[in-house]
């Protein structure tokens, strides 16, 4: 059992939300049972999972050790990139969903790394998200980290917190970019009308900071092979970013054209570098990841275009 104390600095999300953003560590859903459960103080007054935070509230979280999971370990094949007894980096697959969730029971990256490693994954997530400290969407492919305990996990979603993890990406854009590089530093939160987007948004929106530069200008210029660098890591956030400068992912049918021609399925987008000092020894280890085939054969397709 842990106490954690965090003060509010920006007012106007619901209670569940807010304390997601402010402990990436914990799933939404295990932050409800335990506000269910009586174990979290506003102000030192029991809360409901919809109170609206405001400015200087004082959060104090009392922390249960970790339940058993109730997920099913599967066998799945793993591009296991790095393992030891604290760590496994993994380069997922395209259209593997990242944990458990509606219409996703048994198919999932959880249940695969279950199956690879047992009992020897961290559970401060409790039944969710056992070993996973941050994630990738869906159709996104590329590097992950996953700990096997609870200190490993704790120390890289510190690094998480503190935006020192480095993260790179790359992806096919719309158009041309004007600029060789540039940044878009603009808060995302929840869509307004569209519960299931995000977008772009200052009221209530949360710190949203991506490098860009372009690597190769492709079909005259009708696309652009760019690199996105992560300084901080919302849902969807290169996503995003990218539509809202007017140059959405290519395949990405949530944030851009939903007609394309190339038959691609989801976003054109891969979790290219990842990077981080390791919990154990303390050194900064980094891995890279090959792009997928379908990515390189896209490329090659537009190149042959001029």
């Amino acid at each position: 059992m842990k106490e954690i104390e965090f003060t509010i600095e920006t007012s106007g999300e619901r209670l569940d939300k807010a304390l997601s953003e402010l402990m990436p560590e914990h799933s939404r859903s295990s932050i409800q049972r335990m506000i269910k459960e009586e174990q979290v103080l506003v102000n030192g007054e029991l809360s409901k999972a919809r109170y609206t935070v405001k400015t200087n509230d004082i959060i104090h979280i009392t922390i249960p050790d970790a339940t058993s999971v109730d997920i099913k370990p599967v066998e799945m094949p793993l591009d296991i990139v790095y393992e030891d007894k604290d760590i496994i980096v993994i380069n997922k697959a395209k259209g593997m969903v990242v944990h458990p969730s509606a219409g996703h029971q048994e198919d999932t990256l959880v249940n695969a790394v279950l199956y690879h490693c047992g009992k020897d994954l961290s559970g401060i997530n409790g039944e969710i998200r056992p070993g996973i400290v941050h994630r990738i969407d869906k159709d996104t492919t590329g590097l992950l980290v996953i700990c096997k305990n609870d200190y490993a996990h704790e120390f890289i979603a510190k690094q998480l917190q503190a935006h020192t993890v480095t993260r790179t990406y790359e992806a096919i854009a719309y158009y041309n970019f004007k600029d060789e590089e540039g940044t878009v530093d603009a808060p995302i939160g929840r869509h307004p009308k569209d519960r299931k987007k995000m977008a772009v948004i200052s009221r209530n929106g949360k710190e949203a900071i991506t490098h860009y530069e372009v690597l190769e200008r492709l079909d005259h210029k009708k696309f652009t092979h760019i690199r996105c660098r992560l300084e901080t890591g919302r849902t969807h956030q290169i996503r995003v970013h990218m539509a809202s400068i007017m140059h959405p992912l290519l395949g990405d049918d949530i944030y851009g054209p939903t007609n394309t021609k190339f038959n691609l399925q989801g976003q054109c987008l891969h979790a290219k570098t990842l990077g981080f000092i390791h919990p154990s020894t303390k050194e900064y280890i980094a891995f890279d990841s090959e792009l997928p085939d379908y990515f390189k054969t896209l490329l090659a397709q537009l190149r042959d275009r001029g």
